[in-house]
């Protein structure tokens, strides 16, 4: 095929997934929707394949790759129909974890199925133990509905008892059928811009180009993984705990990254069983973090995203461990994995291709549901809030502040937002103190919040991590501050809280907390002093961590740099210290 027609269909099928995503915001209902874009819209061909994704988050690639395969054995293409909508959240056939759900539509073009149309959505509620997703499931069946593959539109028509089964499961039903028709909306988008490409160019043409482009960014990816060198990477990531046992050691996830010519291997042998607490890691879910690492490595948005990127890709995945849980392991908190697990694949790259890859970002900033009962709106509500945390410092630049990080990519939501979903109020938000890993590059800063409770009383789950083990730095960078959370209750009594947990909050009571931030890159004791002195005056760094960190003396009165003292303590701090011989600094976990 001509290849200056093959990118322009190329360039088509991604701005179809890109329309979709718009219009799925758009009309979206629930905040983690159309606020946070917690959310992916993509194309596939008829065989179930990824022809096309959009920006919102990367780490949904691999979860709608595996879930929509799933669905099509259920529903294959010879049975389908005009107007046939296909949805399931069933997170051990193909799903991430219940609140995920997919919805597909498939694509005719002259009575032939010729693609496919899918969104996935993080539900606000699906009707679990708690509003939202609980910290203290111990099964995937108090983790709310979970629906295998059915039918939600036949033919065009609404399937009544799978609407009303989900109208009567879950706490906030307008909302949750509200995001759910968004999605219909969207696939409605992508099936009709797809039909527009066959009337242009030809059914015959449309499909040739999927096949070539697959092809492409498979030659493309494993010329870029035949560019790394050849060798066995390996790291180890650690999870505090898993909200339940918390006087366990850290959860481990260990990996070994094999490449060998334009073939990429991930071994997660040796990483921990599942775990009783909800954050076990689905088949979907660690496929996702491997495919994100693979993109990273080869090139980003340079080769087009699709099914061809991963043909160069194995992995091994240990039955019944934290990364490839067995039924019926509950999986609500698996995101805080996800985020871990993107952390270590790109660990233990960081040795194969440093240039590209950064330190440790912060961990898994908390992520808040609240719900109850709002009085003076006379219905139920559940609130979500997602802290940002600081990104890990790259080769030549710092980290970003307050940033979803890695993997994950989705946006804070707005105060106005958040305040106008229940009666709650944001009291302080702002950067966490000194959280940035020192180094070379700094990393960036965690995020700081307080939220206080007006009215009634409700259930509070907090799900963050990196409060125990440090985000690591990364090449001489030091680790970041981990993170802390605490409730302040309303008779003045304060409790400090674990980076998991389910608790309840009354009137006038107030939740606060600090993100992690990223980790440092490079030696910090050879930042340029004017950087340090910049992020003292811009509060970012306290003077006190520009000399103990940094060894960058500032006078407070004048604001300037003693450069005499600074060489000096540098000197000092360079012989007491040694020559480096790490690459990673895990602080209490020690360097290695």
């Amino acid at each position: 095929m001509d290849p200056i027609l093959l990118e322009v269909i190329n360039n088509r099928l991604q701005s179809i997934s890109n329309e979709m995503e718009d219009a799925l915001l758009k009309m979206s209902f629930s905040v983690i929707v159309k606020e946070m874009k917690d959310c992916t819209c993509a194309l596939f061909d008829a065989q179930g394949r990824t022809i096309s994704q959009s920006a919102a988050m990367p780490c949904q690639l691999g979860f709608l790759s595996a879930s929509v395969p799933a669905i099509l054995k259920e529903f294959p293409p010879e049975t389908a129909r005009e107007g046939d909508v296909y949805m399931q959240n069933d997170p051990f056939n193909g799903g991430s974890h219940i609140p995920d759900v997919t919805v597909v539509m498939p694509v005719f073009y002259d009575k032939q199925v010729v693609a496919y149309s899918a969104s996935m959505v993080h539900l606000a509620d699906t009707g679990g133990i708690t509003p939202g997703v609980s910290t203290r499931a111990t099964c995937m069946y108090q983790e709310g509905l979970c629906l295998p593959p059915v039918k939600f539109y036949d033919a065009g028509q609404k399937v009544r008892a799978v609407h009303e089964i989900i109208r009567q499961n879950v706490r906030i039903p307008d909302e949750v059928m509200g995001d759910l028709e968004a999605q219909v909306a969207c696939d409605k988008v992508g099936a009709s811009r797809i039909a527009d490409m066959c009337q242009e160019y030809g059914k015959d043409v449309f499909l040739s180009a999927i096949e070539g482009l697959l092809d492409h960014s498979e030659a493309l990816t494993r010329k870029a993984i035949e560019e790394l060198p050849d060798g066995v990477y390996r790291f180890t990531g650690y999870i505090d705990n898993d909200g339940l046992e918390l006087d366990k050691p850290p959860i481990r996830l260990q990996l070994a990254v094999t490449i060998s010519g334009s073939e990429i291997l991930f071994d997660f042998t040796g990483s921990s069983q599942q775990v009783k607490g909800p954050i076990n890691c689905v088949f979907a879910s660690t496929l996702s973090t491997m495919e994100y690492a693979v993109k990273v490595v080869t090139g980003g948005e340079s080769i087009p995203t699709n099914e061809g990127c991963f043909r160069s890709m194995k992995y091994i995945l240990p039955e019944g461990s934290i990364v490839n849980a067995t039924k019926p392991a509950p999986t609500g908190g698996r995101g805080l994995t996800v985020q871990l697990l993107s952390s270590t694949c790109l660990g233990a790259l960081a040795k194969a291709k440093p240039e590209l890859i950064n330190a440790c970002s912060g961990a898994y900033a908390p992520l808040l549901y609240i719900g109850g009962y709002d009085n003076k709106r006379h219905k139920p509500f559940v609130s979500n809030d997602n802290g940002m945390c600081g990104l890990g410092a790259r080769l030549g630049k710092d980290g970003i502040d307050a940033i979803s990080s890695d993997s994950q990519n989705v946006l804070a939501i707005p105060v106005e937002a958040f305040e106008m979903s229940g009666p709650l109020q944001v009291k302080h938000y702002g950067l966490a103190d000194d959280s940035g890993g020192p180094g070379k590059y700094r990393g960036g800063l965690g995020s700081s919040k307080a939220i206080k409770l007006l009215d009634g009383e409700v259930s509070f789950t907090f799900r963050g991590d990196g409060f125990f083990v440090p985000p690591w730095g990364l090449f001489g960078g030091m680790p970041a501050k981990v993170g802390s959370g605490y409730i302040l209750r309303a008779d003045g009594s304060r409790e400090i809280i674990p980076s998991k947990g389910d608790f309840m909050l009354y009137a006038g009571d107030e939740i606060g907390y600090d993100s992690a931030g990223g980790g440092g890159y490079g030696d910090p004791l050879e930042r340029d002093p004017q950087k340090v002195l910049r992020d003292v005056l811009d509060e970012r760094v306290s003077l006190s961590s520009a000399l103990d960190d940094y060894g960058v003396c500032i006078d407070p009165v004048t604001k300037t740099v003693d450069e005499a003292v600074t060489f000096a303590t540098r000197k000092q701090k360079q012989m007491e210290r040694g020559m480096e011989t790490w690459t990673y600094d895990r602080g209490v976990m020690g360097k290695e």
